[in-house]
């Protein structure tokens, strides 16, 4: 006897949807992760897909194909589409119109499209074309998982992400620098899972030179590398350093009067070099996130010492902390991020918890600074 198919309700179809959006972390970007599904009148689930890289189909496609290979008419049928169908030639068509064509009744969007070129272009053009369009379920859990592209549509730049590893008291390493390991294997499994939904991985030349670091994904899997960044003003970075292999791509920001022999070194390594000046005679950071957006990166994720962890800290460009706590004291050493010292309680940078795990035998927490009145 032939098993009933499951029928989904709206928000049971709409979660789906999302999940197969996360499928999508470390694939679409620079384009949002979006899932899609279809289902037919009573909810049975005709056709399902997630956006695949740069240039390839777009989530709505890739339901309405599968709805096809499974043999399944979707005339009629409703779409849960965790962002808004795209209404522009971009590197494939519009999905509206794939939509339109398919001829839908229905279509429910978790959230609006931020990308200017959408912007409510889409559902509008999908409701002109008499298609009922219903937005806003679990808009809060799509605009999450794609903040980053959120980010870089209003205001330029990616969300930075600063990832610290340290001891309940604080510390990120001894004070002789020593810091392997802090925390345990599955929370730095996690921290590669984090990296890996990342557009770019950023450090600076102190963290190269005393860690010779590969800021790499290895402790999981994915289909791409993710984009490795090196903030050295002076370009000091070795030539032989291991963040400089393959796979993947190096970009070095450093500031004005690089040193030729250092530079043509750097470059010959496959580095590509940016100089981005600030006013000290160091790295503009603003400036810095303003150019990593103009190249599609939607999140950046900061691994980086105490004294680069402090210059993003006190200039307000970090989104949000995760923090990997060990259970474990270790007394004088490296703090989490050098900047200060401040006079007043009202000069502290105060965060609001967005949560609180164990991973492992260690804690991890996400945390966002409360935007000031």
């Amino acid at each position: 006897m032939q098993a009933t198919p499951e029928r989904l309700d709206a928000e049971t179809a709409m979660r789906q949807a999302l999940a197969l959006a996360h499928q999508a972390i470390g694939l679409s970007d620079p384009n949002p992760r979006v899932g899609c599904v279809i289902v037919d009148e009573q909810g049975r689930l005709l056709g399902q897909g997630h956006t695949q890289a740069a240039g390839q189909a777009h989530a709505e496609v890739m339901a309405l194909r599968d709805a096809q290979a499974l043999g399944h008419d979707v005339k009629g049928a409703t779409a849960y589409v965790t962002l808004e169908p795209c209404s522009h030639h971009g590197r494939t068509p519009p999905c509206c119109d794939a939509l339109i064509t398919a001829q839908l009744a229905r279509v429910v969007v978790a959230c609006a499209d931020p990308n200017p070129l959408v912007a409510g272009q889409g559902t509008a053009r999908l409701r002109a074309a008499g298609i009922q369009v219903d937005v806003g379920l679990l808009g809060d859990e799509a605009r999450e998982l794609n903040i980053g592209f959120f980010s870089r549509m209003q205001r330029g730049r990616p969300w930075v992400r600063m990832k610290v590893a340290s001891s309940l008291d604080g510390r990120t390493a001894l004070l002789n620098g020593v810091s392997q390991w802090i925390t345990g294997p599955t929370a730095r499994a996690d921290g590669h899972a984090w990296r890996k939904r990342a557009g770019a991985v950023l450090t600076g030349v102190g963290t190269v030179l005393e860690d010779d670091p590969r800021l790499d994904v290895r402790l999981v899997e994915t289909p791409r590398q993710p984009l490795r960044v090196i903030v050295d003003s002076r370009l000091e970075t070795p030539p032989t350093a291991r963040i400089l292999d393959a796979p993947g791509e190096v970009l070095i920001y450093h500031a004005d009067h690089a040193d030729a022999g250092r530079a043509k070194a750097l470059s010959d390594r496959g580095a590509t070099l940016m100089a981005k000046p600030g006013p000290s005679g160091k790295v503009d950071l603003h400036a810095l996130l303003l150019d990593l957006g103009a190249r599609g990166i939607n999140e950046l994720h900061v691994e980086a010492g105490h004294k680069l962890n402090g210059s993003f800290v006190r200039e307000g460009l970090v989104d949000e902390f995760l923090l990997y706590l060990a259970p474990k004291l270790m007394g004088q050493g490296r703090e989490l991020a050098a900047f200060g010292p401040l006079e007043r309680m009202d000069q502290v940078l105060n965060l609001a918890w967005h949560g609180v795990d164990r991973v492992g035998e260690d804690l991890r927490i996400l945390a966002r600074p409360i935007a000031q009145p």
